[in-house]
């Protein structure tokens, strides 16, 4: 009986899986969400995440044009001319105004590099930086079991709203460069059904929608992604922890280690056709506001 109870306080020292689940999906912010929509929320993982990954990301294509030479290029310097080249031709084929793809084409390079490197945070074992985060957390006097750390950032939908709203903003300066800002309101209640007064409010509103749902499915298509994505490579991770927990199971663990390689592996295009589709979108929604109705 003693030893059942020490195996059972054993047991009930670590985390179930929904706990474990809920901890690792918890952000370290300055406080919680008092309501379903919070702006007062800061989450300071993703921001840290954000911006090392940018700097990493400027560092590297810096370096790339600081090196690049006229004769036979090394593979470093190869992989980003063909990203540049590849980047630009999709925005040449997109955005048909020479002037506009001067600033376009560094944005949508920009925004690929970035979300490739966001999106590549994912590669990482599932508890490694939560691990280390929450041993300086502990150093520091507090409570290990309250150190909070997510690393993916494009699994939060704060991050990938605030880039599709950037993207939005870009678009509104594009819409009144291009035609001026009395044509992008001429616009904004003429189109697409008509120009009669009866149809404008029905024009602006269709506009207003069609906005909202760009941007929004913008943010959240790269969002659902990702955020099911680390919520697999969770859920993989609790297979490898039920087999130590049972210390049994040879299936368990051979489908632990089957499961973990074949999504690894099929991550890797899910992290690659995100960036791209982003930023494919991105050049799309920038183009259209070179349209005119």
């Amino acid at each position: 009986m003693a030893a059942e109870n020490a195996a059972s306080e054993l047991v009930h020292q670590g985390p179930t899986a929904g706990e474990y689940i809920a901890h690792h999906l918890t952000h370290w912010q300055n406080h919680p969400m008092k309501g379903v929509i919070d702006f007062s929320v800061v989450n300071y993982d993703s921001i840290f995440w954000s911006v090392l990954m940018g700097v990493i990301g400027c560092f590297f294509l810096l370096r790339a044009a600081k090196s690049a030479t006229s004769g036979v290029p090394g593979r470093f310097q190869a992989a980003v001319e063909f990203l540049v080249e590849f980047v630009d031709t999709q925005a040449k084929g997109i955005v048909h105004n020479e002037t506009s793809r001067k600033l376009v084409a560094p944005l949508a390079l920009t925004v690929f590099v970035w979300i490739f490197l966001l999106n590549s945070m994912d590669f990482l074992p599932v508890d490694a930086l939560p691990l280390i985060w929450s041993k300086i957390f502990g150093a520091a006097g507090h409570d290990e079991h309250h150190a909070f750390m997510r690393v993916v950032p494009t699994a939060d939908l704060s991050i990938t709203l605030g880039m599709s709203v950037s993207v939005l903003l870009v678009c509104i300066f594009y819409n009144i460069k291009i035609k001026g800002l009395g044509g992008w309101i001429h616009e904004l209640f003429c189109a697409p059904f008509g120009s009669h007064p009866i149809l404008w409010p029905f024009n602006f509103v269709f506009q207003m929608i069609e906005f909202a749902a760009k941007t929004i499915s913008h943010g959240m298509r790269l969002f659902g992604n990702m955020y099911a994505g680390e919520l697999l490579f969770m859920l993989i991770a609790l297979m490898g922890g039920a087999l130590a927990a049972s210390g049994t199971g040879v299936a368990l663990g051979l489908a632990h280690v089957i499961a973990g390689s074949v999504w690894s592996i099929f991550h890797i295009l899910i992290v690659g056709l995100q960036a791209f589709v982003f930023m494919m979108l991105t050049l799309v929604y920038v183009g259209q506001a070179h349209d005119t109705h």
